[in-house]
């Protein structure tokens, strides 16, 4: 009797012991599920294209929004009052970024909070910068000249303006987190893998240093080239590899609300972009909407880093679409319905 006690009590021992160390070596989860199923009806807020097309028009409005330039600077003005008159929390958080040919710019991550003390919170990322050189442009005298961005960069910031106007003026259980990064598009065109962190200088940057302090959302969404006709959105590697119940999550519900052509089972590559970053750095969840047609040459649109990015190659069905899906994702998430 006293040996099968003892031998109780040292099995008890060893699994008290393992059991701290397990809960020791687990990162602190960034998904905070609801305790409870809000069963109150669920109003989801009704996208304006037109509004989206506006916010996307008016960036262009100010050019190219090279880091540095006199458009660039305007452009983040208009931004922070933008999302300040909806009543978000707005910070800016400035950085040098140091382009892989050594030259510096100045720059700038635009950060925005509703509802900061809510403990469950999204992000929604996109860039704002536009290319400074068209590198694919089919006219070689055009190639080093800055392009405007209406879809690469414009859509993105487009759509995030408008799920936070409609944030506004419908309440959302839950904390809704905008970056917007900067430096995105300056990076060593055909560099191969040794390129890859001549990219996304932004979202490095904030990864590395977050604002909010220890921000820890549950994940985060980035759009990037959401704005043209017929797009193919696919899931790429890194997406499912950080974030892959949440791709699964938003791309259901992308079908069920009629897109299935947009948002498309289809496995890619991985794409750098900023979702990289903020996945491996800032060790924060993240998925990446973006627009690669299956066929194309260079992956992406046919307007991708060329000067045909202008506001002919915004598609108001494509906005509405994607802004209306990521709308239903988050008042569906904010009521633990997703």
């Amino acid at each position: 009797m006293q040996l099968r006690l003892l031998v109780v009590f040292l099995l008890g021992s060893l699994c008290f012991v393992s059991c701290k160390t397990d809960k020791a070596d687990v990162k602190k989860s960034s998904y905070i599920p609801v305790t409870e199923v809000d069963n109150t009806p669920l109003k989801i807020p009704a996208v304006n294209a037109d509004s989206i097309y506006h916010f996307i028009e008016k960036q262009v409005s100010f050019g190219p929004r090279v880091p540095g330039s006199e458009g660039h600077k305007q452009c983040k003005n208009w931004i922070v009052s933008k999302l300040s008159s909806y009543g978000a929390s707005v910070s800016t958080q400035d950085f040098n970024a140091v382009l892989y040919s050594g030259e510096e710019l100045p720059a700038t991550n635009i950060i925005a909070q509703i509802n900061p003390s809510h403990e469950r919170r999204v992000l929604l990322s996109a860039h704002w910068d536009t290319r400074r050189v068209a590198d694919f442009d089919p006219d070689p005298a055009k190639k080093n000249d800055p392009i405007l961005g209406a879809d690469d960069g414009g859509s993105g910031v487009g759509v995030i303006l408008e799920i936070v106007r409609l944030i506004q003026a419908n309440d959302i259980n839950m904390g809704v987190d905008v970056v917007l990064f900067d430096a995105e598009d300056q990076g060593k065109s055909g560099g191969g893998p040794s390129a890859i962190n001549t990219w996304c200088l932004g979202s490095q940057y904030w990864s590395r240093n977050l604002m909010p302090k220890n921000y820890n959302p549950m994940y985060g969404i980035l759009l990037d080239m959401v704005g043209a006709k017929n797009p193919q959105f696919g899931q790429d590697e890194y997406s499912l590899k950080y974030a892959g119940d949440h791709v699964k999550k938003i791309w259901s519900l992308g079908q069920a609300m009629g897109h299935s052509k947009m948002f498309v089972n289809q496995k890619t590559n991985g794409i750098t972009d900023d979702h990289v970053f903020v996945n491996t750095i800032a060790k924060i969840p993240m998925l990446d909407i973006l627009n690669q047609p299956l066929g194309s040459k260079t992956g992406f649109q046919k307007c991708w880093h060329t000067h045909c990015d202008d506001m002919s190659s915004i598609d108001k069905k494509t906005i509405k679409a994607v802004g209306q899906v990521l709308v239903a994702a988050l008042y569906k998430e904010s009521k633990g319905k997703l």
